[in-house]
C-alpha cells in the first residue's frame, strides 16, 4: 500500500537555518531516502517552497476566489511529503521514525494511506 508521509514544521524556524544547517539535515534525510529508494519502495519526494509562494483557490462560491497564501494559518506548515510503499501502517510509521531520527527537533510527520485515482478506475 502507498502511504503519504506529510512533513510539518514551523516554517519560520526552518527558515532561520543557515545554509550549512539546512544542507546537514538534508544529507541525513537523503541517507534515509537512498535506503528506501534502493529497495524500490520510495516514490516521489517533494520539498515545498515557503507558504509566501502559495496561492489558494477557494471554491464554494459562484466564482472561485483566488487569494495569496496558504489554505490555512497554522502553527506548523506543510513543508513537503514522501510517497512510500509499505506493507502496513507500522512499517510506514517506521519510515517516519527514521525521518524523525535524521531530523530531530520540533515538527511532525502525518502518515496517511493513499488511494490512487485514475480516470475510469480507482486503485487502492
Amino acid at each position: 500500500m502507498l502511504y503519504a508521509v506529510l512533513c510539518y514544521n514551523v516554517e519560520d524556524v526552518i527558515g532561520t537555518w543557515s545554509k550549512a544547517e539546512d544542507e546537514a539535515v538534508m544529507a541525513k534525510l537523503r541517507t534515509v531516502q537512498e535506503k528506501w529508494s534502493a529497495q524500490g519502495r520510495l516514490g516521489p519526494v517533494a520539498r515545498l517552497l515557503p507558504t509566501t509562494a502559495a496561492t489558494t483557490l477557494r471554491k464554494g462560491r459562484d466564482e472561485p476566489l483566488v487569494i495569496d497564501g496558504p489554505f490555512a494559518e497554522t502553527k506548523e506548515q506543510l513543508l513537503g511529503f514522501y510517497m512510500v510503499d509499505c506493507s502496513s501502517l507500522d512499517e510506514a510509521l517506521g519510515f517516519a521514525r527514521e525521518l524523525a531520527e535524521a531530523n530531530p527537533g520540533t515538527g511532525s510527520y502525518e502518515v496517511r494511506p493513499v488511494g490512487i485515482f485514475r480516470p475510469g478506475s480507482v486503485a487502492t
